[in-house]
């Protein structure tokens, strides 16, 4: 039985899944979402492909980032953090921080997963 009208268990193959650009550096970086607040979770998963990114951000929730193909810099304000396959970043709420990659195929984990949805 799932609690909390969570959606059931499920598979999903990487040939279903669909790309889009993301917000206005949808030229350097597209997400496919694998689990969010459709499926009444508070665990955000998906993979983000970028490709020639240099993106700026601050962080809104607790990020983990699995790099599973290319590498990828994550500059922070305590320096750089690089990762190739299979190595991971942790990224607390809050991090100020520039997502780089010439071409990456990231996993990502986030929580909350309706962190756009909080007033802030």
């Amino acid at each position: 039985m799932v609690e909390n009208n969570k959606a059931n268990a499920r598979k999903v193959a990487f040939e279903t899944l669909n790309f889009r650009p993301r917000f206005a550096y949808g030229d350097q970086a597209a997400i496919a979402e694998i689990t969010g607040s459709n499926d009444h979770t508070m665990l955000g998963t998906g993979l983000a492909r970028f490709t020639n990114a240099a993106i700026p951000w601050t962080v809104r929730y607790d990020e983990v980032l699995l790099v599973l193909e290319g590498q990828v810099i994550v500059r922070t304000t305590d320096g750089d953090l690089e990762a190739g396959p299979k190595d991971c970043i942790w990224l607390p709420k809050g991090t100020d921080l520039t997502y780089i990659a010439d071409n990456a195929l990231v996993f990502y984990a986030i929580h909350p997963a309706n962190w756009a949805e909080e007033v802030t």
